[in-house]
């Protein structure tokens, strides 16, 4: 048996279809990885058998204490943030709590009025663009996607927009992980705990209000940790989306008319990223609640079990022609599956700012091109989460629109 996989390395960030299809071929449908500290793991990588962890959250649970190795990780293990003990967030919370907790967080993101989402996203997406349409050239990944989706969610959640840019930074500095992460959530998460005394003090038509009137009796801080959690949740991933679209339209000949008016190209470039670009590649995760087989392979309690969202979008059972386009198949596994599955209301806010972001771009910058050869482009080198580390490109100088604020 070949020696189980690294979970890091610059594959994840040049080729990781390849390196998905080689564990596949070397390991099969569920691979031996071992994390940062030679922490083993397995990676689910066939969509069977994450159809089938993600489907029974008894058997394989998201109650991290279950997890067998915790005698082995230092305070300082680099992956805690990404697989941390027990959190009071619907991340760590099982059974019919999790299920009241989850209906909490659909109801207050379900009541958001969609043509109020889609005012909300063109409003900054507008503002966005007004910085940069005179330039004549910019990175749009580093100065519109990932300033975007945070902004608008910002609003949702009933912050000010004077608070946006601060709370742009604050979790970009979180999920770069380096030296000013922790900076960074402690703004997040005082800026939180304050918006919700605010709220319980003058309640207001936005989400945190809704839910502090959720009557199933959650605490202040399971409810920050939750805002805490939908933030990081719809902004990166969706700046993400709006990327790694655009780099596909921008690259792609398939996707050419979506640069001209082809509104239809879009939804398609965007389907066509969640299967074959997804931003979240892999999740971390569930813990088998005790012995059992999984897609050949003897997995013991307490194990970990990572969720190949990418792997399993690419198994050629299901994608038997992996050069055809996918249309309007949505059945992937880019929003997870099963009871921790991302809420149907937060993937339809994601998909709105998304497409709104990219038909913006489109209709600012009609003749953007790419300013730099497409094999130049490069990804951040995390096998977690997929995105370009810039995307930069030209386009003829436009004056800015300007405009009141809604």
């Amino acid at each position: 048996m070949t020696a189980p996989v690294p979970l890091s390395g610059p594959r994840f960030q040049t080729e990781p279809a390849q390196l998905y299809r080689e564990m596949r071929r070397d390991h099969g449908a569920v691979t031996p990885v071992v994390l940062d500290g030679d922490i083993p793991a397995w990676l689910v990588l066939g969509y069977r058998e994450l159809h089938q962890v993600t489907g029974d959250p008894v058997l394989f649970s998201r109650d991290s204490d279950l997890w067998s190795q915790w005698d082995r990780i230092p305070d300082d293990w680099p992956l805690l943030p990404m697989i941390g003990r027990k959190q009071p967030s619907i991340l760590y919370t099982v059974g019919e709590r999790h299920r009241e907790r989850a209906a909490m967080i659909s109801n207050a993101l379900e009541a958001v009025d969609p043509s109020e989402l889609r005012g909300y996203a063109e409003k900054f997406a507008d503002e966005l663009i007004d910085a940069i349409c005179a330039k004549g050239e910019t990175d749009i990944f580093a100065d519109y996607a990932m300033l975007l989706p945070v902004r608008v969610l910002a609003r949702l959640y009933g912050f000010s927009d004077e608070q946006g840019p601060g709370l742009v930074t604050a979790l970009n500095d979180m999920i770069d992980g380096r030296e000013r992460a922790i900076a960074g959530q402690t703004h997040l998460a005082t800026s939180m705990f304050r918006l919700l005394a605010d709220r319980k003090a003058e309640p207001a038509d936005d989400v945190v209000s809704r839910m502090l009137a959720d009557e199933s009796g959650f605490s202040d801080e399971e409810i920050a940790q939750d805002l805490m959690v939908m933030m990081a949740a719809g902004h990166q991933p969706t700046a993400d989306w709006i990327g790694n679209s655009l780099r596909l339209m921008l690259t792609d000949d398939r996707f050419a008319a979506s640069l001209f008016g082809g509104r239809n190209s879009v939804a398609d470039a965007m389907n066509e990223v969640l299967w074959e670009d997804t931003p979240t590649q892999n999740v971390a995760g569930r813990w088998a609640s005790r012995d059992t087989q999984l897609g050949g392979r003897r997995i013991r309690a307490g194990d970990l079990l990572l969720l190949g969202l990418q792997g399993a979008n690419s198994d050629p059972q299901v994608r038997t022609d992996g050069s055809a386009l996918t249309g309007g198949n949505s059945a992937h596994f880019s929003f997870g599956h099963g009871e921790h599955r991302c809420p149907f209301p937060a993937q339809e806010v994601a998909e709105v700012i998304a497409r709104t972001g990219i038909e913006v771009v489109l209709d600012r910058l009609p003749d953007i091109d790419l300013a730099v050869p497409a094999e130049s482009l490069t990804r951040r080198p995390s096998p977690w989460l997929r995105g370009l580390t810039e995307l930069p490109v030209r386009f003829s100088p436009t004056p800015a629109l300007g405009g009141a604020s809604l």
